[in-house]
């Protein structure tokens, strides 16, 4: 039996690489005969980095830059692909929500300008090309603050420059470009597929995640629109409602209107890198699986990406993660056999969390035992 193991981060607790090896040693104690073939996954959010770096043979670029807040200074970077010109940068590293305690979570103030400084040192090395992988930030600016390093003048109607963070966006009234650009051509890994605007927008989805109130929410949307509004009279692109503008708090629809970015699936680009269309041809099934996986998933993340490969050419998909949360009806429709949720029931996420890579071991060989020795149903494995 060919399985191919695809496995997302389990964020928190297991690298994709980690969870990938646990499923994998648990299938093998079941199944010692199977061909595994571990091919860990990202989707545009944390982990891409690392992923891209094994598959591809990069290096990372220390850098030094601006956080989340304006005030702070953090141990950043991005990986560099020698011979290619290309990099990638993260920008949860420089501009992500893991790098601030609750209390400091407020998306008024917080900003993407550490963001732009990677890719500015990335050009500044000569790369002709950045993968921007957005997933993880702690912002909802627009991609203001990434603009504003990169040359861009965002302007109050009094000419001055406006505030770092989202709530800056409040007072813009215009923008003005660089006079000479030299910014390479930036793909703009998504996660999501959230426009910038609306009810299903950057403020009103991703905004109480990052700590902004009901209040903040309204400040936020009426801020991004303003930057739509400004982009469209400037660049004459509008940004308002494009797939996948709202991941990042707006970062990408900032970065496609702005600097040209194209935006595209995160984790069809590390499929890609990764050479998983070949790895599925000759494989019974694929395992893929994410710390949580509930309806979400299945919008642009990595198992969404995995489940469409294996589809359109007839392979088998099962999810081992570390809680499940979608219905066996849904599952069906998404092309899913079978899903296993490592963690135990009653068992709290903290401590799920600290042993989580034996709880993956044990779900990898239940689902051995379960689903791949005896056949199974579309169910969920406690």
């Amino acid at each position: 039996m060919n399985i191919v193991i695809a496995s997302d981060s389990w964020k928190g607790s297991l690298s994709a690489r980690q969870a990938c090896q646990a499923i994998g040693e648990g299938i093998r104690s079941a199944l010692p005969e199977a061909v595994l073939v571990s091919k860990p996954m990202a989707d545009g959010g944390e982990g891409t980095a690392e992923v891209m770096m094994a598959a591809l043979g990069g290096e990372w670029i220390a850098e030094r830059v601006t956080g989340p807040l304006p005030t702070m200074q953090v141990d950043a970077g991005y990986a560099w692909f020698p011979g290619t010109g290309n990099a990638l940068v993260e920008m949860a590293s420089a501009s992500g929500l893991v790098l601030l305690s609750p209390e400091n979570r407020n998306p008024l103030v917080t900003t993407t300008l550490g963001t732009g400084e990677l890719i500015r040192s990335a050009a500044d090395r000569g790369a002709s090309r950045v993968w921007l992988a957005v997933g993880g930030s702690a912002t909802v600016d627009g991609g203001a603050g990434a603009a504003m390093a990169l040359g861009w003048r965002l302007l109050d109607s009094e000419g001055r420059m406006i505030k770092l963070g989202g709530g800056g966006l409040d007072r813009l009234a215009r923008i003005e470009g660089p006079v000479s650009p030299s910014i390479p051509a930036i793909d703009v890994l998504c996660d999501v597929e959230n426009p910038l605007l609306g009810p299903e927008g950057a403020a009103a989805v991703f905004g109480p995640q990052k700590g902004a109130t009901p209040r903040m929410v309204t400040t936020l949307e009426h801020g991004l629109s303003q930057l739509a509004g400004c982009i469209q009279a400037c660049c004459g692109i509008d940004i308002g409602h494009v797939p996948g503008g709202g991941a990042a708090g707006g970062l990408a629809a900032g970065i496609h209107g702005m600097l040209g970015g194209t935006l595209t699936s995160g984790a069809d680009a590390v499929m890609t890198a990764i050479g998983l269309s070949a790895a599925l041809e000759t494989a019974d099934w694929v395992i893929t699986g994410e710390g949580r996986f509930d309806p979400q998933s299945l919008c642009g993340k990595v198992v969404s990406g995995v489940v469409r490969e294996a589809a359109s050419r007839g392979v088998r998909v099962g999810v081992i993660a570390g809680q499940v949360h979608l219905d066996a009806t849904a599952r069906e429709k998404a092309w899913i056999t079978s899903a296993v949720s490592a963690t135990p029931e009653g068992m709290p996420v903290h401590e799920a969390m600290e042993q989580a890579q034996d709880l993956a071991w044990a779900a990898g060989r239940r689902f051995a035992m379960e689903e791949l020795l005896r056949g199974g149903s579309n169910h969920v494995a406690e």
